[in-house]
């Protein structure tokens, strides 16, 4: 609907107004001319008949005046057609008239008339004729003239008048034109604005018409689609509003490809797993985002076969996500399916079955090498060895410090399982870190001492005190120690040191060993993790250490970091939330 229509209208009125003044002219113009001709013949033949009254010598005598009165050009004819008088002309030299039309139509039937051009005047005439009688004979000819131009005047004057009229009829005809345009567009203009601000998306209501005709009709069905319109957009919105929170809330991600392979819909979750790998997914296809051929050929595969697939591809790059990804078809109208491929990140149940297997092949081989010296002795002494007493309590001594290994590592175990399921119950108290401290440096110096390293405790006095489990706090800090004493070299030292940083306390604890490598660091805490594990099992430790201290930290509300490079020591940071009660 254009907001001309109002000038189509009123062109349309305007054209049939038109064509109306048009043809009422054509027909009236002629019309006019000849009823005007009809009453100038009539008039002047009513003259002639009165001329006609008198004898031919009494017209011929009141010729200028008959002229003058009738507005006319007078002449008399005899019998024989020869002018014997004429009001404007001098009757010597004029031709004889007998032949004259109008004469001739006199002759025969009493009247006649007849319009030609006058070679005496030069100018188109009116002719009427009318025969003078004496008892019965004709005796001659009165002929009435009046130029046509008096005619055309007279028309003219009268067609003034009418196109007048016209001209008035046009205006009064156009004021109507445009009344009636403006009432028959103002209903679809109406409905333009109520259209439009319902494409724009704005609060429309109803629209109302105060007309009675079809467009009333036509604005309760808008009214009607309008509603149901309304209602499948709050059904559609709600469903999508249903889909988002779905597609939201799960943990999966949603990737949605339209018919033209390229990606519509990225769901939150999956531009969270996949941030700072992919960046500016949508309107890209599967390679141009992701470069992996892998993914690419699984959809290539589905695309193919048309049935659901499940792959699992490795995205990423040094640091690879595991993904596990389906890929299933979307219906929608025909040549409009899409496809949805699902990602379901693995990555951790793929750490954890390694973290698992590994403890598996770890506590296996744990426990099978003391197993296995224990067993060994054993049947050393029962095929005889006890029969030698110094063979045989060096047997015994090896089976029970075998023995108290395999204690302790089912110990350790047991600790590490009871603080992950929650079962340690730790009894919180105000303790002073530079105590504990010292409590364990006492317990090392005998074992430090062997080796020439010297423990150093920087930790101030005066520092806050921690909410802490005593038996628990005192277990990290003995296994943390230990660690540093056992992979210090001869004659090196260990430094414990404190400091507040932010809401934490953080102790620092630094050997002068050979270090760790930089890809190692992260996996240290995981059980049974050993960077040395030949000179790991040579001091005697179950790989246990370092997972107890993680554990037991994350139970105290805080937290353990590593820091170290090969040749530079080690650095182990205890990081406690500060007591402010």
């Amino acid at each position: 609907m254009k907001r001309n229509l109002f000038l189509k209208i009123l062109f349309s009125y305007l054209v049939i107004i038109s064509l109306s003044f048009f043809v009422l002219d054509l027909l009236v113009k002629d019309k006019v001319d000849e009823i005007i001709t009809a009453r100038i013949e009539q008039e002047l033949m009513h003259y002639a008949e009165l001329v006609d009254l008198n004898t031919a010598q009494a017209i011929s005598g009141h010729l200028q005046v008959i002229s003058k009165i009738s507005q006319s050009r007078v002449t008399l004819v005899n019998a024989q057609g020869v002018v014997f008088a004429d009001s404007e002309k001098e009757i010597t030299g004029l031709e004889n008239h007998l032949y004259r039309p109008e004469i001739q139509s006199a002759r025969l039937r009493g009247t006649g008339r007849a319009v030609r051009y006058s070679s005496t005047l030069g100018v188109d005439m009116l002719y009427v004729a009318v025969v003078i009688k004496d008892r019965e004979k004709i005796s001659g000819y009165v002929r009435l003239a009046r130029p046509l131009h008096d005619v055309q005047s007279a028309v003219e004057q009268v067609y003034q008048s009418i196109f007048l009229a016209m001209v008035i009829g046009a205006i009064v005809s156009l004021l109507v034109a445009m009344f009636f345009a403006w009432r028959l567009s103002e209903p679809i203009r109406t409905m333009e604005e109520f259209t439009q601000r319902l494409r724009q998306g704005l609060p429309v209501g109803f629209l109302r018409m105060q007309t009675t005709d079809e467009t009333k009709t036509l604005a309760e069905n808008i009214n009607y689609l309008v509603e149901e319109l309304q209602d499948k957009i709050q059904l559609a919105n709600e469903e999508k509003s249903k889909l988002m929170t779905a597609l939201t809330s799960i943990n999966e991600g949603v990737l949605i490809l339209n018919r033209e392979e390229r990606i519509e819909f990225l769901s939150p979750s999956l531009a969270g797993i996949l941030s700072g790998q992919y960046e500016d997914f949508l309107g890209k296809t599967l390679l141009e985002s992701f470069r992996n051929v892998e993914l690419q050929n699984a959809f290539q595969s589905f695309k193919n076969t048309k049935t659901g697939a499940s792959r699992e591809i490795a995205l990423g790059g040094a640091d690879p996500v595991i993904m596990n990804v389906s890929l299933s078809g979307v219906q929608g109208l025909p040549g409009e399916e899409k496809t949805m491929i699902v990602f379901h990140d693995v990555t951790r149940l793929k750490k954890l079955e390694r973290i698992r297997t590994d403890f598996v092949a770890n506590v296996t081989h744990e426990i099978r090498t003391p197993l296995t010296a224990i067993i060994g002795y054993l049947e050393t002494l029962q095929d005889g060895a006890l029969d030698r007493p110094q063979d045989a309590k060096r047997f015994i001594d090896i089976i029970l410090n075998q023995a108290r290994r395999l204690n302790r590592l089912v110990e350790d175990l047991m600790t590490i399982s009871k603080i992950e399921l929650g079962e340690v119950a730790l009894h919180f108290e105000d303790i002073s870190l530079s105590e504990i401290a010292g409590n364990v440096i006492s317990l090392l110096e005998a074992g430090a001492e062997v080796k020439a390293i010297t423990i150093e405790n920087h930790i101030p006095k005066d520092l806050p005190a921690v909410k802490a489990d005593r038996d628990r706090l005192s277990q990290v800090f003995v296994n943390v120690l230990d660690n540093a004493v056992k992979f210090t070299p001869d004659g090196g030292h260990v430094s414990i040191d404190c400091f507040v940083q932010g809401e934490n306390l953080v102790v620092s604890i630094t050997d002068t060993g050979g270090g760790i490598p930089r890809e190692e660091i992260s996996r240290l805490g995981e059980r049974f993790y050993r960077v040395d594990k030949t000179r790991s099992r040579e001091l005697g430790g179950t790989g246990l250490g370092l997972s107890i201290v993680k554990h037991l930290m994350i139970a105290h509300g805080g937290r353990m970091e590593i820091e170290s490079q090969l040749g530079t020591g080690t650095k182990v940071l205890l990081f406690f939330p500060v007591n402010k009660g």
